[in-house]
């Protein structure tokens, strides 16, 4: 009889610990996706920012069709090639502002030091979303990678969660940490 209870008591106890992971994997899964939509959030953010300063016609025209191309690319791109098109406007932003003459033009533009302000905001929030996105991947990937969460398909029918790479450094007179949002 006692052997009978220890059995019971093991299965119980087995069956507390795949809930336990199950519900735990699902919260990961649930902030996956709400960090995916934050990271969606700052990126069209940054895109629509840079897309009214390519259009605000105080940068040079060259800079301005550059930065305007970047940032259409990166509100339409597919989900397949979103990483690619957000590191181009990254890459584009770092060019035209890698000269403070640019910045100061678009800060002497009425409305300009919202503007700088908004685009200070929107290129430093940026990583930290894909940061946070980051993480939550790899958090729900730990826990996936367990032999009894595959074996006992704990995860259901949820995709594998894929990290976010990009390249999202700041252009250098963008990054003043001092700067306000």
């Amino acid at each position: 009889m006692t052997s009978f209870i220890w059995i019971v008591a093991a299965l119980v106890l087995i069956g507390v610990y795949l809930s336990w992971t199950a519900g735990r994997l699902d919260r990961l899964h649930t902030r996956i996706d709400a960090a995916r939509a934050a990271l969606d959030a700052q990126l069209l953010r940054r895109a629509s920012v840079a897309q009214e300063v390519g259009t605000s016609g105080v940068l040079d025209p060259a800079a301005s069709i550059v930065l305007y191309q970047a940032a259409h690319e990166a509100r339409q791109a597919e989900e397949d090639h979103r990483e690619v098109a957000e590191s181009e406007l990254s890459q584009a932003l770092r060019a035209i502002f890698a000269e403070e003459a640019q910045l100061e033009a678009v800060r002497e533009a009425p409305g300009g030091e919202q503007t700088v302000a908004e685009l200070t905001a929107a290129v430093r929030r940026v990583p930290m979303a894909r940061r946070f996105h980051n993480d939550s991947v790899r958090a729900a990937r730990a826990v996936r990678r367990h032999r009894l969460v595959r074996y006992l398909r704990l995860a259901g029918h949820a995709p594998f969660p894929l990290a976010f790479e990009m390249d999202d450094e700041p252009p250098a007179v963008l990054d003043d940490r001092s700067a306000g949002n």
